[in-house]
Order: structure tokens, then sequence, then C-alpha cells
């Protein structure tokens, strides 16, 4: 997505204002050879990054010695990466494994809150396990790998830094070294060493639901950000063993192009020329190179149809040998899997391409015997597998892993304080000041005067979780409340706690309903919580459930009070309706834990002055409206200072070009079936109804729909049944790929409620490729009668009984046997179940 810079901007803005330029275009289209089918490249073309660290001859004679000690399962444990979800450290031992990772839904004994000392305890556990060399074996020390991507973020009370994508619009590297700094620092704590960070992307597409992971569209400015994040976590090359310092290995993602696939699908396919894949998303890679990035992790994704986890030519020829890099390559989660010719038990493909390492969270034991198996038979050579290997322990050696001893007795080590140190949330208030964007600046709203009567409105205004973003706690970032923060500020709280210091008073009112006639109010919205492919959308178009605000927006102008509408968010949208409806409108981005951060910038103190303006300026051009390719409304590098104004009166175009397509992976919501979607009952295939309007008779009269409250009035649909097997299901003519979603914890979601005992048995199935696969779900019977509950069928499961998930018709099919009522209100793909059925047929 290469928006046009600027052909909107002068509805808003005066020419003064419309003068703030890009200061970052896109290179300029050239040609070179792209991929052929062999995954063939051009390394001529590529920069020759210098590598910092030189070789150390001592090094690589412990390398060889050691390796001379290694059997062919040892080696092939130290190339093997497991899930603590899924390994114990008894298995490291047994195994030899080099590493193990908590995936974003892992935690010591399955709890998501554990506190920091049960995560130091298993860290211990890992280590002991791995040098234990009783029974045979070298005892080589394992590694720990986290998604620490916005701060420690998995661990309750840790500092939560703004997303990429904010830190992006504070144009400042420093602080983004302290920042690395500081979450280096945290993780030490729990007693990790390994963060999957920083992912270096270059987005293109903002459907994408990872976009909020890059710090820009604008490859300059991407890189002038990975050195200083790489030398804040890892610190400075050749300065010591890193475990020495207040340090960790870092680990840029996702090598190559994972920003730049067709239409912006997680996973997907990025269809362009090598010069562009060079000057875009290449970039980055040059900088992280230079400042020693110990690992570089490969995408899912694929460059013109070749799987980057298998793609020879990048991660071998352009990567190690024409850039340098000297460090090892890590796949993401089973990617290994979607290589052709792969599964994720067996890829002898990845390690001939150049992978070193596999993530093969769930699938390790299976993968480790075939490798096993494969490098005794030739099938991977031991010239290859030696090479993985050595770069695993070279990288291991430069850390100081085989001195620094068990995780507990490493500095930092337990020292907890250090999570949330008052150090810590001060770097992350001021970068949430720095990330701030205003787009609208009409009147004088801003900065909110001293004494101020202030309503803040919206849902979003004090949700810590929803300010925060995915990637924090759990892997969606849903299902938490403001009591897993201890420490944190949400944005209601820093607003409160500034009016009130300067001598005003706050109301706090989702709906803008207010007691007493405020003298401003603000107004916060945008998007919720997401990760990965949970976010990809199919237009630039906030989902229209979280439009509401708008209206509370119009009725409070309506009443003569001043808005300011503050959005948070992970990527541009089109909402035009709520810059329209407010008298200033600021971007917050997704600013994580320290939300006082914004109060600094829109609240004056006592003496009239704010603690710091507005500085933020765009790291991506803004929409106009919500088609991918429409023009731009507010270029790349635009952002108002409060001296600047936006003309009053003019309005922008409200219409936002697309139909309403509906969130990705929601196939009922509020009790409606999704566009392209349709609820249907049935008790055989020649007695079918499509339910379209409630109260409504299917099955001959004998299950009765009508209408129940949830969440929002009539916000479900309730089925009563009054005899013989029933059958309720979500279904479409247009199947939908939800392979990728099948790999890992996504489940199928259903927000429902048993209203009555529920007679005969009970079973949930999903069709795909003409395969019904049929699960026994008995357990909804035995829910407690009245209560909502999210239940959870993991994805996985329907795929093992046969389903074709590349191409699912019907989602959702509830089969019940006899008699009984219930009500649905949501079924949807996610991670936010309350009950998670297992997978029994």
């Amino acid at each position: 997505m290469n928006m046009r810079h600027g052909v909107v901007a002068a509805l808003l803005l005066s020419s003064a204002v419309a003068a703030f330029a890009a200061d970052g275009a896109a290179p300029a289209d050239a040609k070179a050879p792209a991929a052929d089918g062999t995954g063939s490249v051009n390394p001529a073309i590529w920069p020759s990054p210098k590598w910092p660290f030189p070789a150390d001859p001592a090094m690589e004679a412990r390398i060889k010695a050691l390796m001379a000690r290694m059997t062919i399962e040892e080696k092939v444990g130290q190339i093997v990466q497991a899930d603590i979800a899924s390994v114990t450290p008894a298995d490291v031992k047994t195994y030899h494994l080099g590493s193990v990772l908590n995936g974003g839904n892992s935690a010591p004994g399955g709890n998501e809150e554990a506190p920091p000392i049960e995560w130091l305890k298993l860290a211990d556990a890992f280590y002991d396990a791995s040098v234990d060399k009783s029974g045979g074996g070298v005892g080589i020390p394992v590694i720990w790998g986290t998604d620490a991507v916005h701060g420690h973020s998995n661990i309750v009370g840790a500092t939560l830094f703004p997303h990429n994508i904010g830190l992006g619009a504070a144009r400042d590297p420093e602080l983004i070294r302290r920042i690395g700094a500081a979450t280096a620092i945290e993780i030490r704590t729990t007693g990790q060493e390994w963060t999957f960070a920083p992912t270096i992307t270059v987005p293109q597409d903002f459907r994408w639901g990872r976009a909020y992971e890059g710090y820009s569209s604008d490859p300059k400015l991407v890189s002038s950000y990975v050195g200083a994040m790489i030398r804040g976590l890892q610190g400075e090359p050749n300065s010591g063993a890193i475990l020495k310092g207040p340090h960790v290995i870092a680990s840029t993602k996702h090598f190559l192009a994972d920003g730049g696939t067709y239409e912006g699908r997680d996973q997907g396919d990025a269809r362009i020329d090598e010069v562009t894949l060079r000057d875009i998303h290449g970039m980055p890679y040059v900088a992280a190179i230079e400042a020693g990035v110990e690992t570089v992790m490969t995408s899912f994704s694929s460059w013109n149809g070749i799987k980057i986890a298998g793609h020879r030519g990048l991660v071998t020829e352009i990567l190690k040998e024409r850039m340098n890099f000297g460090g090892f390559v890590v796949t993401d989660w089973n990617a290994h899997g979607q290589v052709a010719g792969c599964t994720n038990a067996s890829c002898p493909q990845s390690l001939l391409a150049g992978i070193d390492m596999f993530m093969a969270p769930d699938t390790w034991k299976d993968l480790y015997a075939s490798l096993v198996k494969q490098a005794k038979d030739g099938t991977v050579p031991m010239a290859r597998l030696d090479d993985a290997v050595a770069r695993v322990l070279r990288v291991k050696m430069r850390m100081g892993l085989f001195e620094a001893g068990r995780p507990s007795s490493r500095p930092l080590s337990g020292k907890f304080q250090m999570l949330g140190a008052p150090e810590h949330r001060a770097v992350a208030r001021e970068a949430v000041r720095k990330s701030l964007v205003l787009l609208k600046n009409s009147g004088s709203v801003l900065p909110i005067k001293p004494g101020a009567k202030l309503l803040v409105a919206g849902d979003g205004a004090d949700d810590i979780a929803r300010q925060s973003g995915g990637w924090t706690i759990t892997w969606q970032g849903t299902g938490i409340d403001n009591s897993a923060f201890p420490g944190a500020t949400s944005l209601w709280k820093g607003l409160s706690d500034a009016v009130t210091a300067a001598g005003g008073r706050a109301q706090l009112s989702p709906d803008g309903s207010f007691t007493q006639k405020p003298d401003v109010a603000i107004v916060v919205f945008g998007e919720t919580p997401y990760a990965e492919f949970q976010g990809d959308l199919k237009t630039l178009r906030l989902r229209t459930e979280l439009e509401k605000p708008f209206e509370t927006m119009r009725k409070l102008k309506a009443q003569g009070i001043p808005v300011v509408a503050l959005m948070i968010t992970g990527r541009p949208l089109f909402v035009n309706p709520a810059i329209n409806a407010s008298d200033a409108f600021v971007v917050a981005w997704l600013p994580g834990s320290e939300g006082g951060g914004v109060a600094d910038v829109l609240v004056a103190g006592r003496n009239g002055k704010t603690v710091a303006g507005f500085t933020g300026k765009l790291p991506v051009a803004w929409p106009v409206n919500a088609k991918v390719d429409g023009p731009t409304l507010f270029p790349f590098g635009f952002g108002l200072t409060l001296a600047d104004q936006t003309p009053a009166g003019q309005k922008l175009p409200e219409d936002p070009g697309v139909e309403d397509a509906g969130a990705a992976g929601v196939f009922m919501d509020r009790g409606q079936p999704q566009p392209l979607w349709s609820l249907y009952v049935q008790q055989t295939e020649a007695d079918r109804t499509r339910i379209t309007t409630v109260p409504a008779k299917a099955a001959s009269g004998r299950v009765t729909v009508t209408p129940t409250d949830h969440v929002v009035q009539e916000g479900a649909r309730r089925f009563a049944i009054e005899s013989g097997a029933s059958r309720i299901e979500v279904s479409s003519h247009a199947p939908v790929d939800i392979s990728r979603e099948s790999n890992g914890d996504v489940a199928l979601v259903v927000s429902l409620r048993r209203d009555t005992a529920l007679t005969g048995p009970i079973s949930l199935a999903m069709q795909g490729g003409g395969k019904m696969g049929s699960l026994d779900a008995a357990a909804i019977g035995q829910l407690p009668q009245g209560e909502w509950v999210r239940l959870g069928v993991p994805l996985k499961c329907f795929a093992a009984a046969g389903v074709d998930m590349s191409s699912v018709q019907i989602p959702f099919a509830l089969s019940l046997g006899g008699r009984g009522a219930l009500s649905i209100s949501r079924v949807a793909l996610g991670t936010d179940s309350d009950k998670l059925l297992e997978c029994r047929k």
C-alpha cells in the first residue's frame, strides 16, 4: 500500500501546516531478477555489511573440541527449541535440547499471571537439567527465548512500552536504546537470556495484523532504530560476555518481507522484485548485522511463492554469505511445517536452506526423531548439521553462557523490584509523550486548562490491557483486567490525576453521560487488542462495533462541549467521522502501561503549562478512506504542535468507500451472522431454515429462535428445542482458509449460555473441503445454567478430525440430540476462552 502523500490534506489544513512533508519516501521502483521456483537470488546486488565480531581462534578450537565429543543426538538437540507448555526439564536433559521458549500463551504451570519467582525457578530447572551430565552427555546450557516485544510483556508488573509503531512516531533513536536497555534488565530478573525482538519489519499494507510491530513504513526510519535497540538489549559488540552485563541476546525478525505480503495477509506472500525486497525490507538488516545481532528469526511468509524458512537463496546466500551474518537463524512457531514437502514433524529442507534452529514448540519430539534419522541416513549432510550446531554454540559462547551459572545466580536475577522500576516507567512515560501525534487542533481546547471540569468517555479509557494491545500477558492481550497490571496507569487515571492536581475535577463516563456539564470531554476510542493474523483486516476501516464512540462525540458537541478524540490504535485507519466530530484529534497508538504520558501533553498544570508539547510525527501515511489504494489524508511525517491551527468548519468525507466486510475470523457477532455468513437451523437436509429475522420458527416448528440480551440489547439468539435432534449452523458459500490459524493455540470460541437442561448427545463440528469433523461437546450440557461462557475448541482438533482447514465452509455446527434451550452471541476465532474443550470425537 503506497499512499500518495498529502492529496486531501488541504481539506483540513492551512497551507502552512500542510507543508509538513514526508521525510522518507519509499525508494524508486527498480527492476531486478525476481526469485524463480527454486529460490534463486542475485547476491551481487545486495549490500555486504561488516559483522562486528572478529574470528576468535580460541573460541573456534573450543567449539571444535566440544563437537568432537557430541553424539548425533546431542547435535540435533542443540538445534531444536521446545515450548515450555510442551516440554519438561527432564525432556531437556534426555533430548539435549538447546533452547526452550515461552509462546504467547505459555507460562510456568500454565498460569499466565504466575509471579516472577516462578519464572526464575523454572529457568533454574531447565538450566540444571541441560548441564546435568549424569548418564553421559556434554551438558550444554540451554537458552530461554521470550517475546519481550514491548517490554518484558509476559510478566505481571513489568514495564510496558509503547508498541513499535508508536515509537516510530517519536523519531528518537536514543530513546529506543534506553528502552532496549530497560527491557533487558527486566528480562534478566526472571532468568531468561533471549528476546525475540526487535521486529524490524517495514509494513506496506496496514490491513496486516502485525503492522503495529513495525516502527514505520519507511525503511530509513526503521533502520535508524535497529542498531540502537540491539545495543540497548545486547550491549556494544565486543564489550565482553553479554551475560556479564545487564543484557540479553536479541533476535531481529521476521526475515524477510513479512510486512510486504499481498493484501496485508499475515503469513502470506510478498510478490515483489528483488530490488524492492532489498531496498525496503532488507535495508534494516544492514544496521542489525553491523550492531552484532546474535539471532535472526525467519518469517512465516513467502517471497514470490517460496516460504522463507525453506529459501536457501535468502537465508544462506544473502543473509549468511553476502551480508556476513555470523549468528544463528531460527524459524518462527512451526513455520518449517509450511515449507513445501514438509510437516511440523519432518523438514530437512529448512536445515538445508540454512536454518540453524527449529522453533518446534509442540512438535519438537517428532522433529527431533526425524532429524536424528535424517542425519544418520545422509538426508542431512553432517557438514550442514555441524555448521548449524557451531553457530548455536558460538552465540552461547559470546553470551558467556557456559560460565554464567544457574539463572538465579546471575547479575540482576531475583531483583524483582526492577520489574516496573520507577526509572523504567519514566522512560516508558517519556516514550508515550513523544509518540503522541496531533492530527487536528481547532480552537483552544488543548491543552486542558487548570481548574477545568473534564469528562472522560469511551469504554477504553480505564482499560490498561486495551491501551497495551497484543503481546501483553497473553498472546492476544485479551481476557485480562487492570488487576494484572500493578503499578501501571490507565489513560483515565493519568488524566484524572493531572486535572485534579491542576485544581480541576474529572468524571469517568464510558457512555458520555454526566452529572455536571464539563468544560471539555476526552473520548477514548479505537482498536481492541489483537496479535498476528487475528488482527488482519479486509479494509482500512475500524470495526463498525468500535465506532459507537463517534455518536458520543456528536452528542457532546451538540451540547456545546469541546471534544478531544483520543485514538488507541496499532495502525492508521479511516476515522473521518471522529475527526469531524472533534475539536482536537490525538493518536495515542498503543501506549502501554504508562497512561500518564498522555496527560503530560494534554493537561496543563497550575502554571498553565504542560509537561511536554506535541512532537510526534506520523510514521506512516494516514488514509482518507478505507480503500487500501486510496489517497492520503495526512502524509508520512505529519504532526501538529499546539502552535498549529486547523481551519474551523471544514469537514472530511465520511463515506469509507468500501462495504463493511466484517472482521476477519468472526462468523457471528451479537447474535448476527457476519457478512458472507449465514445462520441456519435444521433437523434434516430437507428441513433447513435460514434465520434472517427473529422471532423465527424452524424444524417444522420444533425449534424457536428469539432475541435475547447479551452485552447489548438483543445481542444474542436463543434456540429453544421442543423435540428431535437439531443442528445450529453458521456457513458460507465462500470457503475460508484458516490453515494458518490451526497452527498453534487458536480456537473456535463460542459465547453461549445454557438456559435449561439439555437432553441427548451434544457434538460440535466443522466442515472443510467437504469433510465434516465432529467432536464430543457433552461438556456444554454441564455448563452453569444461566451463565454466559466463552467455550473454546482448538482448531487443531478439527484438523485432526480430517477437516480441510484451507477450505472451511461451515466453521460452526452445534448438534443437539434432544430437548432444551441455549443462547449464542458470538462465534469467532480466538484465544480468550473461559473453558477449553478437549479433542474427543
